[in-house]
């Protein structure tokens, strides 16, 4: 049985085969949920949650179509199937929204016509005949489609009256802010990265108008952060802030303090050489390739995910700026703003949702592959950490700033030399270093040991603030590395 419908919502149908349009329906319906915005305003039907009911299937499908104020069409290859007339449910949906006439937005997947099924390619013309079809290639590129297409639609009908801030467009700012060749460039990778249709020789005007970045033909929020030759012109706060400090606390004088501007890109890759600049970076032999393999103490591709999430999802109304600050322990990615409501710090370590704060910004990012726009971007910084041989990494809410913590190797060689640790305990710490956790039975067998003195030599490093238990009791009881701590106990900051 269907759940009630929320009073003031509009009711989105989404139509397609169910079959090969699966992750995408769904894509979609998680998508809104999880907007901070579009959850105001729409609620999503899909046939596949209904429970089981003595009724036709068509029936049901048609009574939704009646009763929804917003018809979204998703048509791919599969026509679906057929009833006695030779007309599937999607025709027959798309035909009923016509008649009754509904709002209608439709999406077309791919951009070859060849493995179409001739019925669905005439549905495809038909629909075209009508109004206007958005095409995409991937759920990313839908989402912010849609995104797009909602917002004008609550706008058109007065639902909406101030837009969101990457849709909405940017004062004083006009076309020939938007140098040419910043746009051939991005649509140069784009076609090489993920297959973006768009040619190179595209006019600057329609690849805008293609991302949703214009706003009755003037450029967006969106667009100058993407594409301005001098961002910071019309939004000062746009600029990441990159600090170094020699120690675990911010004290002045701040050794190294330089403030990037520039484009969303440009930014990612200034700050990220920052940080690249300051740590370790160990280069191997060529035993494995003519090119020697080079390794830095924290993991590049962590450090980047960091940054470039700080840069895709901050807050752009907020006045405070994006703050990159490397210590002797970690490195802390500030970024105004919050989480998603639908999102916990917790849920980060699990598959998630992915909800882009500024999806018009997230989505020329995904296509020059900065970001994968999968849910996928801190569960990559943890699995980089833990090969590392490092701590996970912290997320935390701190007021109105959501800081993601990277740990460095505070145990260096120098750092154990003070710490007056027998044999068997430079052993345990060797043997954390390359697995990330030890269990008693294991340091027994690394240490040559019995379980006695192994409990004793764990528990003294663990009261030196060396090692943390994970477990309270039990074979699943595990030692691994402790984040750096100050003499009182608690986490430096």
């Amino acid at each position: 049985m269907r759940k009630k419908r929320v009073i003031g919502r509009k009711n989105i149908f989404l139509s397609s085969v169910q079959k090969e349009l699966g992750n995408e329906r769904r894509a979609i319906k998680d998508f809104i949920e999880g907007d901070a915005l579009l959850r105001r305003y729409f609620e999503v039907f899909l046939f596949e949650d209904l429970s089981a009911r003595d009724r036709k299937s068509d029936d049901v499908y048609l009574e939704e179509v009646e009763q929804c104020d917003v018809y979204v069409g998703l048509f791919a290859n599969e026509y679906g199937s057929e009833d006695a007339k030779g007309f599937s449910p999607t025709e027959r949906e798309f035909d009923l929204a016509t008649a009754k006439a509904k709002p209608r937005l439709i999406f077309v997947k791919g951009t070859d016509d060849k493995a179409r099924h001739p019925k669905m390619l005439k549905l495809i013309r038909k629909a075209g005949s009508q109004l206007i079809r958005r095409r995409f290639t991937g759920i990313p590129d839908l989402t912010a489609a849609v995104y797009a297409a909602l917002v004008e639609h609550l706008e058109q009908s007065g639902d909406l009256r101030t837009l969101p801030f990457d849709a909405s467009p940017c004062p004083r700012a006009s076309m020939s802010d938007l140098p040419k060749e910043k746009i051939r460039a991005f649509l140069e990778v784009a076609r090489r990265e993920r297959n973006y249709p768009l040619p190179v020789e595209t006019t600057r005007e329609k690849a805008l108008a293609h991302l949703n970045l214009l706003e009755n033909g003037h450029p967006t929020h969106a667009a100058i952060l993407l594409f301005c030759m001098e961002p910071q012109r019309f939004l000062p706060t746009s600029e990441v802030k990159c600090l170094h400090f020699h120690g675990t606390e911010v004290r002045k004088p701040i050794p190294s303090y330089q403030i990037f501007k520039g484009t969303v890109f440009d930014l990612v890759d200034q700050s990220v050489n920052f940080v690249l600049s300051k740590i370790d970076r160990r280069i191997g032999t060529r035993a494995q390739s003519v090119q020697a393999p080079s390794e830095y103490e924290l993991p590049k591709e962590a450090v980047a995910e960091a940054i470039v999430n700080a840069v895709a999802h901050r807050d752009y109304a907020s006045n405070a700026s994006v703050q990159v600050m490397l210590f002797a322990d970690r490195l802390e990615v500030w970024n105004p703003g919050e989480l998603p409501p639908s999102l916990t710090p917790e849920l980060l370590r699990v598959p998630h949702a992915s909800i882009p704060r500024n999806p018009l910004i997230a989505d020329p990012l995904y296509l020059v592959r900065y970001i994968e726009k999968a849910g996928t971007g801190t569960l990559d910084m943890i699995a980089r950490c833990r090969e590392a041989s490092l701590p996970e990494p912290d997320f935390e809410q701190r007021g109105g700033q959501w800081v993601v913590t990277l740990w460095r190797d505070w145990l260096t060689a120098e750092a154990i030399a003070k710490l007056g640790l027998n044999d068997r305990q430079m052993q345990g710490i060797h043997f954390l270093k390359i697995h990330g956790k030890i269990s008693n039975s294991e340091y027994q067998q690394v240490a040559n040991c019995i379980k006695k003195t192994a409990t004793r030599d764990l528990n003294n490093m663990k009261g030196k603030g060396i090692i943390e238990q994970i477990g309270n009791r039990g074979p699943s009881v595990h030692y691994v590395i402790a984040k750096k701590r100050d003499k009182k106990g608690t986490k430096e900051t």
